[in-house]
């Protein structure tokens, strides 16, 4: 039995995680509601030790150590372009270790099935559930950790007989899921673990890299149902309330992000099984290209009446954002009308591009989400594309056979002129070619973006 104080702490760290989720909903809160949010998390963690009966207290606090020091190592080294894998890393870390404590869970109540006590069943579904969604959520987020990080290819994987085993995998663990609530066996458990990893393997495996930041978001999702469930298992109410919250909020985001891109989420992640998501080239491509050097783009921009900014995770990755920003300043000074246009997938996780330029100091009233600002492009008389591609392709509008095709698109190509930086020919996540590269009204300026940019803003002030 919990202690009414108990109680009430739980009470309040569950406000304290509404209250965080509340505050990261705005670039001007997001900190507070960050730290508001560890917070609770920290509240959860000490709680049970003033009121439970715990064993291996010594081997708990080890263990609490190793994570707190591994995670604040990992937060402090990683790079800007490097959160998404992050966050995919904490999801499967999460949704593994919701697994692995249901399985503790249920030796527990396998030995108490043999003893003769009953189990109440509705807490053998929430250990079931646990137990495959946690499996699926690890073995998806690591597949997604090696796409993102490059360790394999970012085009859709479909391997022979992908449709059997996918489905026969995931009937196979509910099949057993409801063995497992008839009669509770370890070997049950342990084999829907197993069958979650393979499922979880093969659900991201056919996602392409344009689709990523949905798949992190609905990963997110599953982890959070995962917690959900755990907390139900273990009695925990700030478990069950915060495990419901990043659920809930991830489902709506992963919904609302394929609404956005004007898919299904079936689509998002079977859509290659059709065979159209596995066309596209890796290569660079070597068809003639208009390019320009940074006075020329400097004298386009500072002379222009509206000039839209398209960031990319090439801008992250060449950690230009400043440079960006200073540029923006300086021609807004000049009384250019400048804003940056923001895709719903741009970078590489939901709302990567937000946090690049709020790091930056970039107002947020410059920042125009895609439905509003795709109506000006034809205004607009520079579009500058920094580090982005696949986000402005043509192909998602024209080609059926393109991987991205029904994804909306940011209409840089009604623009006056179109100027891109790009490092080289080479094609984006998606892995195809952008038609817009050789259009008569576009110009290339190859380079590091930040030092592309730089050259620019030098020519800007030299006018």
């Amino acid at each position: 039995m919990i202690p009414t104080w108990a109680q009430l702490l739980y009470l309040f760290g569950a406000v304290c995680f509404i209250l965080a989720l509340k505050g990261l909903s705005g670039p001007k809160t997001a900190r507070n509601g960050n730290l508001i949010g560890a917070f609770a998390a920290v509240l959860a963690c000490v709680i049970p030790f003033f009121y439970a009966d715990l064993d291996h207290v010594p081997l708990i606090v080890a263990a609490i150590a190793v994570g707190t020091v591994g995670g604040v190592y990992g937060a402090r080294r990683v790079q800007m372009t490097q959160m998404p894998q992050m966050v995919a890393l904490f999801n499967g870390v999460g949704g593994g270790a919701a697994a692995l404590v249901a399985l503790l869970e249920l030796h527990e109540l396998v030995e108490l099935h043999d003893a003769g006590f009953d189990t109440e069943k509705f807490v053998l579904v929430a250990t079931a559930f646990t137990v495959l969604v946690g499996s699926v959520s690890f073995a998806g987020s690591v597949i997604t950790f090696a796409k993102l990080q490059e360790l394999m290819t970012s085009r859709p994987v479909i391997i022979p007989g992908f449709p059997v085993l996918f489905g026969g995998g995931f009937l196979a663990a509910l099949v057993l899921a409801v063995l497992l609530v008839r009669e509770p066996t370890m070997w049950a458990g342990i084999v829907i673990a197993l069958l979650g990893l393979l499922v979880g393997v093969l659900l991201v495996l056919p996602v392409g890299g344009a689709d990523v930041p949905i798949v992190i978001s609905l990963l997110n999702a599953f982890t959070g149902l995962t917690v959900a469930a755990g907390g139900y298992v273990l009695s925990n109410t700030l478990l069950l309330v915060a495990g419901t919250l990043v659920g809930a909020s991830g489902t709506f985001l992963t919904l609302l992000m394929a609404s956005a891109m004007g898919r299904s989420v079936s689509n998002i992640l079977f859509g290659a099984l059709k065979g159209g998501s596995t066309l596209g080239s890796g290569e660079a491509s070597d068809r003639p290209v208009k390019s320009a050097g940074p006075e020329d783009v400097g004298i386009m921009l500072a002379y222009a009446e509206r000039v839209i900014i398209v960031p990319g995770y090439g801008l992250a990755v060449a950690q230009a954002q400043h440079t960006l920003r200073e540029l923006v300043d300086l021609l807004i000074s000049r009384g250019v009308e400048v804003d940056y246009a923001i895709h719903p997938v741009a970078g590489r996780m939901p709302g990567h591009m937000n946090v690049l330029l709020a790091e930056a100091q970039v107002p947020y009233e410059q920042l125009v989400e895609m439905d509003d600002i795709n109506g000006e492009f034809k205004d607009a008389d520079v579009v500058l594309v920094v580090g982005a591609n696949d986000v402005v392709n043509p192909a998602a509008r024209d080609t059926p056979s393109a991987p991205i095709y029904g994804m909306p698109i940011l209409n840089a190509d009604e623009a006056k002129q179109v100027v891109f930086l790009k490092r080289s020919m080479r094609p984006g996540f998606a892995g195809i070619e952008n038609e817009l590269l050789f259009n008569p009204e576009t110009t290339l300026l190859f380079g590091d973006a930040k030092d592309s940019l730089a050259k620019v803003l030098s020519a800007v002030k030299a006018l």
